[in-house]
């Protein structure tokens, strides 16, 4: 892959805080995205090494979605920097309400600390990131007010969760009821149809080749609409490995107790057809079984 233009830094975090875009112009500087709560800290520290010598201030952050993983940082970095915080427009009176349901992070057993936003951005608009024009897309699917950046000049995609290396985010709708797959279909016809050489994904590497990704991503979505159950199963181990990213072990019998009230992990138990701590523990179990989380006594533990 070639290097990325002067103004741009890519920082791949990992599957618990999402990655960061970071783009200076000249003495301002704008992050997208943030990570989780829990690497808040490590998220501070990242950007002033990021930024050491360049002589540019963090001066805004621009988040593609609001999903806790990807704003758990923005607060800690509106402290530490007195950065503005621009959100996708679709969300902007939830945040002013901070309504954590609405949000997700009540829904899916997640934190994230309470911020403002100064500013939103919609479909259609262009941001201004790292001397560079992009251009701002819709990306419904993985969450339906999500957005994605593209750099026509030097064909580089911003993909947030809509598009990784090895297929794409939970398409929580779905799990919630509600339309996701035929429009996470339409996000991925998008990106086949937009020039792009280079992809800046919301977890994992950097990625070049483009096809090849669009074609593993269209084969998986093929396979949750074809069996929605495995859609849901799969969504229901990804929350409970992320709790367990998060808190790093718990107490087998605390674990229904802790996400009692995530909606969405209830509603992915009732697809798959389980009562809600069987399935919990059946998630456990078989992320257990895949080397993922380990057992001490009582003790769920990551792994």
């Amino acid at each position: 892959m070639k290097p990325l233009p002067a103004g741009l830094r890519f920082v791949e975090r990992d599957w618990l805080s999402s990655n960061q875009v970071v783009g200076i112009d000249g003495a301002q500087a704008t992050v997208v995205d943030t990570g989780y709560a829990k690497h808040a800290a490590l998220t501070v520290a990242l950007m002033r090494q990021v930024l050491d010598g360049t002589g540019a201030r963090l001066a805004r952050i621009v988040n593609t979605h609001l999903h806790s993983d990807h704003c758990g940082g923005n607060r800690a970095l509106a402290d530490a920097f007195g950065c503005t915080i621009t959100v996708p427009h679709a969300s902007a009176a939830e945040v002013a309400e901070w309504d954590e349901r609405r949000l997700s992070f009540a829904a899916t057993g997640q934190r994230c600390p309470r911020f403002a936003h100064d500013a939103t951005l919609r479909p259609g608009d262009t941001l201004r990131l790292g001397a560079l024009d992009w251009d701002v897309h819709a990306a419904p699917g993985h969450d339906p007010k999500s957005l994605i950046f593209h750099c026509e000049r030097e064909r580089l995609l911003i993909s947030a969760d809509a598009l990784w290396a090895n297929g794409f985010g939970i398409v929580f709708p779905e799990i919630d009821g509600e339309s996701g797959f035929d429009e996470q279909h339409e996000v991925l016809e998008l990106i086949g149809r937009l020039r792009v050489e280079q992809v800046l994904p919301g977890h994992g590497p950097m990625f070049g080749d483009v096809d090849a990704a669009l074609g593993r991503a269209r084969t998986k979505l093929a396979a949750m609409r074809e069996d929605p159950g495995r859609h849901a199963r799969h969504a229901l181990k990804v929350l409970v490995k992320f709790l367990l990213l998060d808190v790093e072990r718990i107490d087998g019998h605390a674990l229904h107790e802790r996400v009692s009230d995530a909606v969405i992990m209830r509603r992915a138990a009732a697809q798959i057809g389980m009562a809600y701590e069987d399935a919990l523990r059946w998630a456990a179990d078989s992320l257990v079984a895949q080397g993922l989380l380990r057992r001490e006594g009582d003790l769920l533990v990551d792994a």
